[in-house]
């Protein structure tokens, strides 16, 4: 896997945000925030994850989609249970998923952060096929970006405790951090 000079991984599906903005410093990549994410809440395959982050989510279409509404986020990455790729916002610029957060002292993690959403909950197991991917596109984040390291690689909850859980007890990080070996 490829991140390309414009900062998009290569041969990837591109569906750009609006919900970005440029960082303060695009040189300071250095925070991997992982997430997870199922519209409405327990249910995958749906396209309505792909709807919020570029503002077409119909929140009246379910009754898990109300407290969405005016919600603008992104992150710069989706990977979807089958394990596919789409990227809404290239690495050099600020996705809009972490919200109020701290990490190591650093305020507002939006600003030097990656957010990747995996398709998934807190208490469901996060598929094979998930793993592979995520495994490969952090292999080539941890290439491109210097200030990246494998130490710099969190779940959603470790930057903002009192709000999120995500990517939740599901997740597998040693055999995600082991694969990165």
């Amino acid at each position: 896997m490829q991140i390309t000079e414009d900062h998009w991984v290569a041969r990837t599906r591109r569906q750009p945000s609006p919900n970005r903005d440029p960082r303060p410093d695009p040189e300071d990549v250095s925070l991997l925030i992982i997430h997870g994410i199922s519209l409405p809440p327990g249910r995958f395959g749906s396209g309505l994850v792909e709807d919020l982050f570029l503002n077409r989510l119909d929140v009246d279409a379910h009754p898990g989609l109300a407290d969405l509404a005016a919600v603008t986020v992104s992150a710069h990455l989706l990977i979807d249970r089958r394990g596919r790729l789409i990227q809404f916002v290239p690495f050099d610029e600020r996705a809009w998923h972490a919200g109020s957060s701290e990490w190591r002292g650093r305020h507002r993690c939006n600003d030097f952060s990656i957010g990747i959403e995996l398709e998934g909950e807190d208490h469901r197991s996060y598929t094979r096929a998930q793993y592979r991917r995520l495994t490969l596109v952090t292999t080539a984040l941890l290439e491109k970006y210097p200030l990246l390291s494998r130490d710099a690689i969190v779940g959603h909850l470790e930057v903002a405790p009192d709000r999120k859980t995500d990517p939740g007890p599901a997740f597998d990080w040693a055999r995600f951090l082991v694969s990165l070996l």
